[in-house]
């Protein structure tokens, strides 16, 4: 925190310099204006770093990790594009440096980029994070049995609910639009929270509204075993897993535990299969699948909750019969491009399965690209995701 304060210190009083050098002699308004503008976000700025640093409580309580997670908003909003512009002001002058003065056009560059860079991380924290897309997908399964014909199942993910603080009538309003899909099913593939137990605060209420014909079903992500809760005993975590494991089901959700259940669904037997993960990326700790599938040989079909969507061809492909697997985690990296016709995201070097439906054979995978956001609080052109399964024979 010392060195992002001398950072934010420097490029307030190099960013006064560039307005002044560049607007005072040869628009007074205009400079006022634009001074005005860049003093109010300096403002938010501090407020923001001065109430993060300062904080007192318990790390994980949602104002916390809002906290942290709006001032590097502001890093990226703010900070970033001022070091550019200062960077091309400065660069400017050194090309000017036998005539004196500083380039026009690399400062006017500078600005421009800024500009562009604010406006984009400011419509993708008001607007993107919360722009919620509904994603229907038929699934289509060689030998699903007649009775399944047409399952719906409502698939959701990484809701790092402390996203929604000061925002939770946005979470009861996806709520109810997951009930005005009449799903048979609700299925929630993890990361609940980022760090501690505490950030669920009172959103089990919400989320226990949640209505389906056959119930809903989850499993733990690796930010819900408190991996990332900073200096954390383990003791703690075994504590905060146990806070989760009670949180969880008093949102209406059946936990699968490292295990399986079998449900009789329109007559046909249906085995959910769900397995926790663990760890942090690189060193990711998937829950060995196996004891949890024993017993489900004879089920109709086969349905599998897991949360890193990279666990499904190391362990499941060619290595076992489950037909369907859901998984999230990636967020799409909360970055990319999707359109009707196009997806891409960096998450795609790291995940090769990242969002969407896979085949192998008969196997399926569906990727849900997460409801909340993590570490920053923007999704650009990376939507929320909202997931409809129907389920189809081939």
């Amino acid at each position: 925190m010392i060195i992002l304060l001398v950072v934010l210190i420097i490029l307030e009083l190099l960013t006064f310099l560039v307005l002044f050098e560049h607007y005072y002699n040869r628009s007074r308004i205009k400079f006022y204006i634009i001074l005005a503008i860049n003093s109010t976000l300096s403002i938010w700025l501090w407020i923001l770093f001065i109430k993060t640093v300062t904080y007192e409580g318990v790390f994980d309580t949602p104002e916390n990790v809002s906290l942290r997670m709006n001032l590097t908003g502001m890093i990226l909003a703010v900070v970033i594009p001022r070091f550019i512009a200062t960077l091309l002001h400065n660069t400017g002058r050194l090309f000017r440096l036998r005539k004196k003065g500083h380039s026009r056009l690399f400062t006017n560059t500078g600005i421009i980029i800024s500009g562009l860079i604010f406006t984009i991380i400011a419509l993708s924290t008001f607007i993107g994070r919360f722009n919620f897309k509904t994603e229907e997908v038929t699934v289509k399964i060689e030998g699903l049995d007649p009775k399944l014909e047409g399952l719906r199942i409502v698939h959701l993910s990484d809701m790092h609910l402390a996203s929604f603080y000061n925002h939770y009538k946005k979470l009861e309003k996806v709520v109810m639009r997951v009930n005005s899909y009449e799903p048979d099913l609700i299925i929630n593939t993890g990361d609940f929270i980022s760090y501690g137990w505490r950030e669920f605060d009172r959103c089990d209420t919400i989320l226990s509204k949640s209505k389906s014909r056959y119930g809903s079903l989850a499993v733990l992500g690796n930010h819900d075993m408190g991996t990332y809760f900073p200096n954390m005993p383990e003791a703690d975590r075994e504590f905060n897993v146990l806070k989760m494991k009670e949180l969880i089901s008093a949102s209406g959700y059946r936990l699968l535990d490292n295990e399986h259940i079998i449900m009789n669904i329109r007559g046909a037997e249906v085995a959910f299969i769900g397995v926790e993960t663990g760890g942090r990326f690189p060193g990711m700790i998937h829950t060995n699948i196996g004891p949890a599938m024993v017993g489900t040989d004879t089920a109709d079909l086969r349905i599998l909750l897991l949360h890193d969507p990279n666990q499904w061809r190391k362990d499941v492909c060619d290595k076992t019969g489950i037909e369907l697997s859901l998984g999230g985690h990636t967020h799409g990296m909360q970055i990319g491009i999707i359109t009707k016709r196009f997806r891409w995201s960096p998450a795609k070097r790291i995940y090769p399965e990242w969002n969407g439906l896979f085949k192998n054979g008969n196997q399926y995978l569906y990727v849900n690209r997460g409801l909340g956001v993590l570490s920053m609080p923007s999704r650009i052109w990376m939507p929320p995701e909202i997931t409809v399964l129907t389920l189809s024979a081939l």
